[in-house]
């Protein structure tokens, strides 16, 4: 629960005031989670910023305040599939800044890359799972509702995407 919906005064808080704190403290996550499943900046911020939004407009419509976070991330995973939609080509590929520093560094950004460029390259539900597991850290039961889908479903699309990634990640080494 966050800092504004706290202490059970949601009737009386503000839906601006309400908003803006979850906004300060989700949307960076939010944004780095949208950016992972389509790779460009500029997109997942403006889908991010499009469920935010949502969310203010649809605040005094919402039965419960305590579901607010996960209804956020539903808001940006289906922008996410919106806007690869739109889109209509074959997705960006990521760009991560290069380290100039140490040899290991330089390794782990590198491996950083390949890996974030592999995962980019799965197909769209497994790329969501795996975000939604490893990155967001979500529990299985989290990412079924977040994804609409049975439990059953995210286990099995999470072990095909390892799968997959495990092949591409080898292929990379050869």
């Amino acid at each position: 629960m966050t800092r504004a919906l706290a202490g059970g005064a949601v009737g009386g808080t503000d839906a601006t005031d309400a908003v803006s704190a979850l906004y300060t403290e989700h949307a960076l996550g939010l944004t780095r989670m949208a950016f992972l499943i389509l790779g460009d900046r500029f997109a997942a911020e403006d889908v991010v910023q499009e469920a935010f939004c949502g969310l203010y407009v649809a605040w005094d419509r919402l039965r419960s305040h305590d579901s607010v976070v996960g209804y956020l991330r539903v808001s940006v995973l289906n922008g996410c599939r919106s806007a690869i939609r739109r889109s209509q080509r074959a997705p960006k590929p990521v760009v991560v800044a290069p380290v100039a520093s140490a040899e290991a560094d330089a390794m782990s950004s590198e491996e950083r890359r390949v890996t974030v460029a592999a995962v980019r390259r799965l197909p769209p539900r497994q790329r969501e799972v795996l975000i939604l597991r490893y990155f967001a850290e979500l529990p299985m039961n989290e990412i079924a509702e977040v994804m609409g889908v049975s439990v059953g479903t995210v286990k099995s699309t999470t072990a095909r995407g390892l799968a997959a990634l495990g092949r591409m990640l080898r292929e990379e080494e050869q």
